[in-house]
């Protein structure tokens, strides 16, 4: 026996046996067309996608989401006119040409698709934007170019023009990052790293897709649809860490890929059902595959507490380094040191060694051997090129990738001073345990130990992210455009149209640091 659904909404008929996508008459979304298995995992998440208001959430969450939206900002405009930004932006203008959404810090339009991949390649262009504690991905460079894209997309594609107000965007921004750090927390975290995985390109297309259903209201079938859509089109290598443009697109690709599934989902082209917890080709079990862990993955962490703890969303945290997050707790050890001992760190040249012991999957992720000459891209994926930075510059920021600095004669004499090693025993301490050992000519040894980066230990505050921004801002815009952008974002909930903040974003920015090495 079977049942015709989705009839409700105007969409094709779709024969399903008549015990899935029947329409519930025990719970509040009687009037929507229910997921496939509404007690399952995938349509547990779909009925809270679409049940969940902004009243629902803590006043801190919609606060701190709100600073996170203004840092993921930050980073977009800061790397819209990068190099590389500049080279993906020629590349997809000469392919389709221009369209109807806004690419960041261009003054262009670009069509629907690509406005999220580059305004997401933007915000990862300079290793600056957010990362998750225990969940690496990066949150702001996947959800906020889908959403701005879909929202753009809508006006263009309905006739009545509607209008999508700051309360929506806030919570759709919510929804999408509090689900991909469940995502990652069901995939064990920065095991996907030590496996090869980009671990935020593999979590973040479902993150794009519930952020965008939430944002167009769809119903808890479609977006299961959208969910699975997206699950398919997940991958990631984290080779393209070494001196690869393509890591500052990765992200982009889950964006567009999220975004493309929940558009495509509202017209009725069907996904995978119950994909996170299929047993033979579901997202889950297949990504897991080769994990060290058992069991392989962890299903409950993608409903324990959903809606009532905000502990996937309270892990994303703002980087005070320009590089990428395993190089940050040598960089804290390294600075540590220096702030204690003053005197034996005033001439790098009495350095005769530095040993960075860390832990399985920072040590994968950046404890690579570098060689000169090295790119941008390489050198912020470094271990070895970062901890030499902190030692010269006392600084790991934008100047330091710059072409000038990339190739300095006495940086690489540290560099290669520079040895990283994989200590098994540290995995028994923290996934992130960093040592740095650091040996003198004439002096005695230092040696400073850092369980996690002081990135998820002591996280930027709401005020030190605004003054993060206000420092990006500058290096690429006036105060007036800044303040304006930073009025809106910090006022999110009250904000009658986000195409308000559309249009600042809009219009062309500089390139903060001048010609640097692609």
């Amino acid at each position: 026996m079977y049942s015709v659904t989705r009839s409700l909404r105007g969409c094709r008929p779709r024969w399903v046996p008549v015990t899935t996508r029947m329409i519930s008459s025990a719970s509040p979304l009687s009037a929507q067309v229910a997921p496939s298995d509404p007690h399952g995992t995938t349509g547990q998440i779909c009925n809270w996608v679409k049940s969940v208001g902004l009243e629902h959430i803590p006043e801190e969450i919609r606060t701190r989401t709100k600073y996170l939206i203004l840092d993921g900002i930050g980073c977009a405009l800061v790397g819209a006119k990068l190099p590389w930004s500049r080279t993906a932006t020629s590349a997809l203008l000469k392919m389709d040409g221009p369209g109807d959404c806004t690419l960041f810090g261009w003054d262009r339009r670009v069509n629907t698709l690509n406005a999220a991949l580059l305004n997401s390649t933007f915000i990862q262009g300079f290793e600056l934007d957010d990362v998750h504690a225990d969940a690496p991905w990066h949150a702001n460079s996947i959800i906020l170019p889908s959403l701005f894209a879909a929202i753009e997309h809508a006006g263009e594609e309905e006739s009545s023009c509607p209008t999508f107000n700051g309360e929506s965007f806030l919570l759709s921004t919510i929804v999408g990052f509090e689900i991909g750090s469940r995502v990652g927390h069901a995939l064990h975290g920065p095991e996907m790293l030590s496996r090869g995985w980009h671990s935020g390109a593999v979590f973040g297309p479902p993150a794009a897709a519930v952020a965008v259903s939430k944002l167009l209201d769809l119903p808890p079938d479609q977006t299961e649809d959208a969910i699975g859509l997206a699950c398919t089109q997940a991958c990631g290598l984290m080779s393209a860490q070494y001196e690869s443009m393509s890591k500052r697109m990765q992200h982009g690709f889950a964006a567009r890929n999220g975004l493309f599934s929940a558009l495509m989902a509202k017209e009725c082209y069907t996904g995978i059902d119950k994909v996170f917890e299929r047993p033979y080709g579901g997202y889950l079990s297949t990504f897991g595959q080769g994990s060290s862990h058992d069991p392989t993955f962890l299903l409950d962490k993608l409903t324990d507490g959903l809606g009532k703890s905000w502990r996937g969303l309270e892990g994303i945290k703002v980087k005070p380094y320009a590089s990428m997050i395993a190089t940050h707790s040598p960089i804290d050890c390294i600075a540590a040191l220096q702030e204690k001992h003053p005197e034996s760190f005033k001439d790098p040249t009495t350095i005769r060694k530095v040993t960075i012991e860390q832990s399985k999957a920072p040590h994968a992720h950046g404890g690579q051997e570098v060689q000169r000459p090295l790119n941008a891209v390489g050198a912020q994926m470094s271990t070895r090129y970062t901890a030499a930075t902190q030692l010269l510059d006392r600084a790991v920021l934008m100047d330091q990738f710059g072409a000038a600095n990339l190739d300095r004669e006495n940086l690489w004499d540290l560099v290669d001073k520079v040895d990283c090693v994989w200590n098994p025993e540290l995995d028994d301490k923290s996934a992130w345990y960093t040592r740095v050992t650091v040996d003198f000519e004439s002096r005695p040894s230092l040696v400073e130990e850092a369980a996690q980066p002081s990135t998820y230990g002591q996280p930027l505050s709401n005020e030190g992210i605004r003054k993060k921004w206000v420092m990006l801002a500058d290096s690429v815009m006036d105060a007036k455009r800044r303040d304006a952008i930073e009025s809106l974002v910090l006022d999110l909930d009250n904000v009658g149209d986000v195409a308000e903040i559309v249009q600042l974003l809009s219009p062309e920015v500089s390139d903060p640091i001048g010609a640097c090495a692609a």
